[in-house]
């Protein structure tokens, strides 16, 4: 008998995305097993309950759903679903685990085993598992978009019987995956686009996008950690970093902020006085805000006009692109369940340095270092 995964319907405000889409069905049954898909759980991505029907999906209660050997989720989950999980069930998806150690408490009180996709280590075995890349790419290439609407200007040089018109200076501040998309899109637009990040290795890459790099005069040295995320910085150096940033935001038409440290308040990289010097009609996207944000007058899930510059502080870009996310998303959940899944059998390997290396409770235990000494504190 194959392995029941369940696809409950995200129940949080906003989030469009479902863990699942009707092409991966058959990929699921291939690896040994079978979807159980809350009745509408894909409508808000545009997925039909037809749609995983005709692939083999079965359409179910919220309750049958949740009662799976492996469930699928988008957003933590809630009290109410932690609930419906069987005892023994494994539980994967985004759990923000260092920043919600209590869910990780709740679900080891629960008696599942679940696996966080934020998590997972960043090796090159594990890279079609990258589910925080995945949705990294696409917010970085929306707060572009959303920047263009809102700017008052053309992105690209123009050419116009009224004359030539400029284009517009986009600065991206952090180099990440969202970072290199947002300078990649901003580059297809037309725009002159320059970025910074603490990490000077990554110089190359984003020349080799089209944009400029913003050297400091800084020191940085190891300024990477281990898991390949940017290092938070002394006060001292970070102030400093924030002072040799403002005449860079100054001739920004547009700034995009996406440092995050996991775990972490964001490091805030843009300063009131910095906001001030910017003109009228610029856009800050900020992509840091669920996290405090990366500007200091960020607002999460909210706009601000600061003096005729506007602040935007999205929280879940991806769920505005819920077709392509939730593609991207439940290809990187079937690779890492089908590390579970074994000749039909649910097989948990933790010293696989994946299953290991994700799992954040097992057991009726809390089994993540990092998550329990949060919990401890």
């Amino acid at each position: 008998m194959a392995i029941s995964v369940g696809v409950p319907k995200e129940s949080v405000a906003g989030e469009r995305r479902v863990a699942a889409v009707p092409e991966l069905v058959q990929r699921f049954q291939k690896a040994g097993m079978d979807i159980l898909l809350e009745k509408g759980a894909g409508d808000a991505a545009c997925y039909t309950d037809s749609d995983f029907e005709e692939k083999g999906a079965r359409i179910v209660s919220r309750a049958e759903a949740l009662g799976a050997d492996i469930v699928l989720k988008v957003q933590p989950p809630s009290a109410e679903e932690i609930k419906g999980l069987k005892k023994g069930a494994v539980l994967i998806g985004f759990l923000s685990p260092l920043d919600q150690p209590q869910v990780a408490r709740d679900l080891a009180a629960a008696g599942a085993s679940a696996f966080a996709m934020e998590l997972v280590p960043r090796i090159s075995r594990a890279q079609t598992m990258d589910a925080l890349s995945a949705m990294g790419s696409i917010g970085g290439y929306r707060a572009v978009l959303l920047a263009a609407e809102r700017l008052p200007k053309f992105f690209p040089l123009l050419t116009t019987a009224a004359g030539t018109v400029k284009p517009a200076n986009v600065l991206v501040l952090g180099a990440g995956v969202a970072g290199l998309q947002a300078i990649a899109t901003a580059r297809r637009l037309g725009a002159r686009v320059s970025a910074y990040d603490i990490r000077a290795e990554v110089k190359e890459q984003i020349e080799s996008l089209g944009g400029r790099f913003v050297e400091l005069e800084i020191e940085t040295q190891d300024s990477e950690d281990t898991g390949g995320y940017a290092k938070a910085l002394a006060e001292e150096k970070a102030k400093r970093q924030t002072e040799l940033l403002e005449p860079h935001i100054a001739k920004a038409d547009v700034v995009v902020t996406t440092a995050l440290i996991p775990g972490r308040p964001a490091p805030v990289l843009i300063t009131e006085n910095a906001v001030k010097g910017m003109h009228a009609g610029s856009v800050i996207v900020d992509l840091a805000a669920a996290n405090g944000g990366n500007c200091a007058l960020t607002k999460a899930g909210e706009t601000v006009d600061a003096n005729g510059v506007t602040i935007l502080g999205p929280t879940n870009l991806p769920a505005e692109m819920a077709i392509h996310a939730s593609e991207m998303y439940g290809r990187t959940l079937l690779a890492l369940a089908g590390e579970m899944v074994k000749e039909g059998e649910l097989s948990l390997d933790f010293d696989d340095e994946i299953i290991g290396g994700s799992c954040v409770c097992h057991g009726g235990d809390v089994v993540n270092e990092r998550v329990k000494s949060l919990l401890a504190g």
